[in-house]
């Protein structure tokens, strides 16, 4: 018999996805996947070449629990100059990815009972983390524009609030949240005594000048109720490296700490020296990618403009639009009505052999998350299948 805490466990609905996507292309399917959360670029020369150098020098021995010296002080330098939040080493910790990060903040503040607020919509991961910490994931709404509801999130603090896990740029929406909200949110957590749990590992994919605001450098304050999560693989496309790391105040990091010594124990070395040369090696590579996920974006947005029974916000950073695609519910297609966002990807898997995720998985019911994460080409193909689908909708 499983234990409790797995049986009541959601699988995550992306990577299900991606697992389906990849059972139908080992059948010979052309499946093109607007499901998949991943750069389509390479991970830097440099990078790869330096992991190399550090494999050839025979850094393969254990590091310590929460990172190399060099990548640790390589993220305060970065915190510093790219971010304005000062960070020393005993306030860094070098984990498994980004996610495994998040889970590792989870654990160390949230005890059973305790309460964590996610503005909705949100990654599917969360709310699961919060549960096999034995906490209560709190579903606070955003607004019509995905911003964060400031009245909406006061009005969820309770006693048993322990913190608040937002993530801007956005997955599944690509909304960056403001400043001034922002603000507003780290004044709350200081006034009512709770953490900030941001997750900013979309932070170099923004667009149209929008701004990504590091709430830890918004007050001295809001900076000591801030745990700050970053890592490699959006802004190097090292999604397989599995790099990341967390800032927060020295007593958090050496409870993270505490509990990734008794579960991996330290990340990658070799990976670790890597990522010391994505942090030095400069932005350019990044902004070509960026400026090509806008590209993909502005293409992808107009066709949904052009469809007049979906709507669409327009997304500031990240890689996904969020379109709401309810007109479509309670119809019928290939002999079969059409229920609910899962009734309406299986028909477009189906139908038009493009994987699309529900809207369930991110608690937004009435929407789809399309990913631009792949050629231009394929986008094109892909929303000419999508269109043609929509027709036989009946």
């Amino acid at each position: 018999m499983l234990a409790k805490r797995i049986q009541d466990l959601t699988p995550s609905a992306t990577n299900e996805l991606f697992a389906k996507v990849a059972q139908l292309r080992e059948q010979g399917v052309d499946v093109i996947s607007f499901n998949v959360g991943e750069p389509d670029f390479p991970t830097p020369e440099e990078v790869i070449e330096e992991c190399k150098i550090a494999l050839d020098s025979g850094k393969t021995k254990y590091a310590p629990v929460a990172g190399i010296t060099e990548l640790k002080e390589a993220v305060c330098c970065k915190l510093k100059e790219e971010n304005q939040a000062v960070y020393t080493r005993d306030q860094i910790c070098i984990s498994t990815g980004a996610k495994h990060a998040v889970y590792n903040a989870v654990m160390v503040i949230c005890d059973p009972g305790d309460e964590i607020l996610l503005p909705v919509p949100c990654w599917v991961s969360y709310v699961e983390m919060i549960k096999l910490a034995g906490g209560v994931p709190v579903l606070v709404p955003t607004k019509e524009d995905y911003q964060l509801d400031l009245e909406a999130i006061e009005a969820s603090v309770t006693e048993k609030t322990k913190g608040i896990i937002i993530n801007t740029p956005n997955n599944p929406t690509g909304a960056c949240y403001t400043k001034e909200s922002l603000m507003q949110l780290g004044e709350l957590a200081v006034r009512d005594d709770f953490y900030i749990i941001s997750d900013e590992i979309y932070e170099k994919l923004i667009y149209d000048g929008s701004e990504h605001v590091c709430v830890a450098a918004l007050s001295e304050d809001i900076y000591d109720h801030t745990i700050l999560i970053n890592g490699f693989s959006k802004s190097h496309a090292m999604t397989g490296w599995r790099i990341g790391y967390t800032a927060a105040p020295a007593d958090i990091i050496k409870g993270m700490t505490g509990l990734q010594g008794h579960v991996t124990s330290n990340s990658t070395t070799f990976v670790q020296w890597a990522a010391v040369r994505a942090l030095q090696m400069g932005d350019d590579t990044i902004h070509v990618m960026r400026d090509e996920f806008k590209r993909r974006r502005d293409f992808m947005y107009r066709t949904f403009l052009e469809l007049p029974e979906i709507t669409c916000v327009k997304p500031g950073g990240a890689f996904y639009l969020m379109p709401d695609i309810s007109a479509y519910f309670g119809r019928e297609a290939g002999g079969k009505r059409i229920k609910d966002s899962t009734d309406f990807c299986m028909y477009l898997l189906e139908e038009a052999k493009i994987a699309v995720v529900p809207g369930q998985a991110f608690f937004m019911p009435n929407a789809v998350r399309f990913a631009y994460t792949d050629s231009m080409e394929r986008l094109q193909e892909g929303m000419r299948r999508f269109k043609d689908a929509l027709w036989k909708i009946k």
